[in-house]
């Protein structure tokens, strides 16, 4: 493929504000129940991660990884790379609350719900996505 046949098409204003919006609500969950805890709550955070079966001293490098992670996705030029990021510290989160047996749907699934949010948003604000992974009917 060329750049030419990549080249986006205008798209409806209603894309790029619901995108941006989904993008909001995704940075303003990561930010106030992950990486902040992180940072400021180090004692809770690790207890959490003790409890999942980490040992003591991760918590700020975990947090650091997620506060680098969500910097790249909402930056516009490095948007695909944070989201790549991200879903691999996702998949992590997937296999570690999998290993602990934590119910299905509320914990082990919880990281394909922050995904598809976060895709969903950088979908529909990026028409440069949009014409790599189309939605055909």
């Amino acid at each position: 493929m060329t750049d030419a046949t990549l080249s986006p098409a205008p798209q409806p204003k209603w894309m790029t504000i619901t995108g941006w919006v989904l993008t909001a609500l995704f940075a303003l969950f990561m930010a106030g129940a992950s990486v902040v805890p992180k940072f400021f709550m180090p004692a809770m955070a690790g207890q959490i991660l003790t409890d999942l079966g980490w040992p003591d001293g991760y918590v700020m490098a975990i947090g650091m990884i997620e506060l680098g992670c969500l910097i790249l996705y909402l930056i516009p030029r490095t948007s695909l790379l944070g989201a790549v990021l991200f879903m691999g510290l996702f998949g992590g989160a997937m296999a570690t609350n999998v290993r602990a047996e934590t119910p299905l749907f509320s914990h082990q699934l919880f990281s394909l719900y922050l995904g598809l949010i976060m895709w969903g948003g950088l979908w529909l604000r990026s028409p440069w996505l949009r014409a790599v992974f189309p939605f055909r009917r």
